[in-house]
Order: C-alpha cells, then structure tokens, then sequence
C-alpha cells in the first residue's frame, strides 16, 4: 500500500506463516483474522525526550480491540513487506512522522492466542510530535509515564488492547530485569 490512506480490511492480503515465521502463504486479511493463521505485525513505541510513552486510543470502528488503548502505532505486514518497511509505515499513516529511516528494533514476540497469532517486532523511536493522528485507526492519542502504564494497566487491564498487554509486561519485565 501506498500513500497515506489504508485499503479496507476486504482487500488487505497478508503473508501466512509457519512457526517459524517462514511465509508458506498468502491470504486476505479476513480469512487470516476468521481462521487464526499465523501471520506478521508491527508495534512501535514512541517515546518523548522526559521518557513518557505515546499511546493511542483504538477507534471505535476498528475490528479487533475497538476502542481499546494500545502502542504509539501498529500494525500488519502487507504480503511481501518486511518487518522494518512496516513500522516506517505505520508511523507515518497512524501518526504522520516522518523518519529519515526505519526505526530501531527492540523486541521480537512469537505468535500466540495474545498477539492475536501474529508474530511481532517491536521498535522503539524517539519523537515529541505534532503527530497527525489517522482518525479511522486513532481515536485520540497521549503520553504517559511508563510506571503511570503500568499501574493503570494492572487496575484495568481490559482498558487495552490484549497484544499491547502482552508486549508490554514483556518489555517492562525484561526492562526491570538486572
């Protein structure tokens, strides 16, 4: 896909994959989604200069987790697109910035019943915004504190999107990690 408008859901096609994250296919975006194949995502986390995260807030009209509060932007592979070319993607149509190269990698997630069955690079960016948020993918967006995430997510963890829980604790867990 091009530009920065997103195709609809009926004309996404993804690369299916094997356990071992080898494509062995292609198939629409809803066949994958309605017959839990493995498939690829990205999920980028955009920190600010004081180290507070930007997360957005699903729109509602979303398929999976509407309405649900998840990474600064994120995303599936298109069929034959690499992890990397993704998350630069991503950034600038959810969020409109614009980096003079991809981000950096941070953490790969293999896939499971959490990240909804799509294996998972995370990358990490440093950026302040103003971010022009896609008002079909984004409902709102804002910054909070790691530890602020953290708290509020093990109050309510049903206030985000269950990849964003998983990749999170994971990150976190690995962060505090000595």
């Amino acid at each position: 896909m091009n530009g920065n408008v997103k195709a609809g859901p009926e004309s996404e096609w993804f690369d299916v994959v094997n356990a071992h994250d080898e494509v062995i296919g292609r198939e629409p975006r809803a066949v994958v989604h309605a017959q839990g194949l493995w498939h690829r995502a990205v999920h980028v986390l955009v920190f600010n200069p004081e180290g507070a995260v930007f997360l957005q807030k699903r729109s509602r009209h979303k398929d999976v987790a509407p309405g649900l509060w998840d990474s600064s932007c994120s995303g599936h592979l298109d069929a034959g697109e690499a992890y990397d070319a993704a998350a630069w993607r991503e950034l600038r149509e959810e969020l409109g910035l614009h980096l003079s190269a991809p981000p950096a990698r941070w953490q790969r997630f293999a896939a499971c019943a959490e990240t909804g069955w799509e294996f998972v690079w995370t990358y990490r960016v440093k950026a302040e915004g103003p971010f022009v948020l896609h008002p079909e993918e984004i409902e709102r967006g804002d910054w909070f504190a790691p530890v602020q995430v953290s708290a509020w997510m093990e109050r309510e963890p049903g206030a985000f999107s269950p990849a964003f829980r998983h990749i999170w604790g994971a990150l976190m867990r690995d962060a505090l990690a000595p």
